[in-house]
């Protein structure tokens, strides 16, 4: 690119995983997660609204087909993505966990601040609830469930 810009990307608007079942999908995410449901296409897709942010899940094998609206995309094997939780959260987040019979794979409390709880999905992605500190960023940049 030529030239020097100030420009920079500092927010990202939505963040997708893929899944072999959405109807499974779409209840692990709204009931135990209970994040709101945006949308949904039969065999293609669950849209969530997840703070100020999109969470969306594709079925791998109808994204790669050609579309005269998007480009194909898609991915196989498990993805990861962290989800931000206050710190004095995290505790009731794990009772749920426990309750909702999800198995907790990893629990890490990290040298320079912060905790990470990691589980999966239905699909076996790789799900972290992390305290922003981890990052060395404040709590309250995480939405307040009024900000959405």
């Amino acid at each position: 690119m030529s030239g020097e810009s100030d420009m920079s990307v500092d927010n990202v608007l939505e963040t997708c995983l893929y899944v072999d079942d959405l109807l499974r999908a779409e209840t692990f995410y709204s009931e135990l997660l209970g994040l709101r449901l945006e949308s949904r296409q039969e065999g293609r897709h669950v849209f969530f609204h997840c703070g100020r942010q999109m969470l969306l899940l594709f079925n791998p094998l109808a994204c790669r087909e050609p579309s005269e609206q998007f480009p194909p995309h898609g991915a196989f094997g498990p993805g990861h993505v962290a989800f931000g939780v206050r710190e004095a959260e995290l505790p009731a987040w794990i009772e749920r966990l426990n309750e909702g019979g999800v198995p907790i794979e990893k629990t890490i409390d990290w040298p320079a601040g912060g905790r990470s709880v990691y589980f999966r999905d239905p699909a076996g992605n790789s799900i972290e609830l992390a305290t922003p500190k981890i990052w060395g960023i404040s709590d309250d940049s995480i939405a307040k469930p009024t900000d959405h």
